[in-house]
């Protein structure tokens, strides 16, 4: 096993150094964000979608673009709307009156990288259309069904100040991304570097590619081997538990929570744990892995009841007493 492990080590170390690269490159682009740099490439060394909420103007388009052209991935913006309509988002069957026959008009939602502008915007049909695409890793138009190309990730973002005119993403949608990241205001000091950098006219600063998409699906296999020790395996079920039944880790937080997480985030949990391990250049995962990707895998999969909202308890305050109350292999 020793000898495994360190052979595991070996071909991460090796393995991770385009993680550094990818950073670089997006680096001469956006300033900070460090959080949500990392983040998105967990999500895409996980095989995972990203939900990112922040206040407009906070560079998330531009560091999901940032990071399709590190990567030479196809790309693709859809702005999420009101009217907007299920084949605008998949595509449709166009007819030919000359022969007679239909032909497939394939939409945005083809492309390896697809950021969702504002999602919660949208009705509940493109909702549903979009969930077979981030669930099945397809989309069917008419009667044919169409493979995703590989890597696919769905990225989205959703403003979390204004909500007129807004549709709330329902549950099962929600549970399907891996993460949900709340991006934050920068510091003073980025904020001088952003005006530095960004308050002029012609910006020609391009990002070059670091790695194609098909290594990435390489790399994917690699972080599947990361190893995770059976206790580390107990201590993440020990956390998924304790989000449903509180009381049997003496957490006092029962009547905070309504529904606690699902199976998938056990899963996402596991998963995401393994990608982080991969960009520290470790073959193992350790429990202060899961300590830093734990709280944007659940935040967005705990359900919190009327007394926390009147309470002012928050999600991220349960995921706290939570890691605080669980022991620690």
């Amino acid at each position: 096993m020793t000898e495994n492990l360190a052979q595991i080590n070996e071909q991460v170390k090796s393995s991770s150094e385009f993680v550094t690269k990818i950073k670089n490159q997006i680096g001469r682009v956006i300033v900070g964000q460090e959080n949500l740099i990392d983040g998105l490439l967990l999500g895409l060394l996980a095989n995972g979608h990203v939900l990112l909420e922040g206040v407009p103007g906070l560079a998330k388009t531009l560091s999901v673009k940032s990071l399709a052209n590190s990567i030479k991935a196809d790309f693709q913006r859809i702005q999420f709307t009101p009217d907007l309509l299920p084949s605008d988002l998949v595509g449709t069957l166009i007819y030919n009156p000359q022969s007679g026959n239909f032909t497939t008009k394939k939409g945005p939602i083809f492309a390896q990288i697809v950021l969702a502008d504002e999602i919660n915007r949208a009705p509940a049909k493109v909702q549903s259309a979009l969930l077979e695409a981030m669930e099945e890793r397809q989309v069917t138009i008419g009667d044919t069904t169409y493979p995703l190309d590989k890597p696919f990730m769905v990225l989205a973002t959703q403003n979390p100040v204004e909500q007129q005119g807004t549709y709330p993403l329902p549950e099962a949608q929600l549970d399907r991304f891996m993460f949900k990241l709340k991006i934050g205001y920068p510091s003073k000091e980025n904020e001088l570097q952003i005006m530095e950098r960004m308050a002029s006219t012609t910006k020609s600063t391009e990002i070059q590619p670091v790695i194609a998409p098909q290594e990435i699906l390489e790399v994917r296999k690699i972080v599947d081997q990361v190893y995770m020790d059976p206790k580390i395996k107990e201590y993440i079920v020990n956390l998924v538990v304790a989000t449903r039944e509180p009381a049997q880790y003496k957490l006092d937080i029962e009547e905070y929570i309504q529904y606690g997480v699902s199976p998938r985030a056990t899963i996402n949990l596991a998963m995401a744990a393994k990608a982080y391990a991969f960009m520290q250049g470790r073959g193992y995962v350790t429990p202060n892995d899961l300590k830093a990707i734990g709280p944007d895998v659940l935040r967005h999969r705990i359900i919190i009841t009327y007394e926390a909202e009147a309470s002012e308890v928050t999600a991220e305050d349960l995921i706290q007493r939570i890691f605080d109350g669980v022991e620690v292999p």
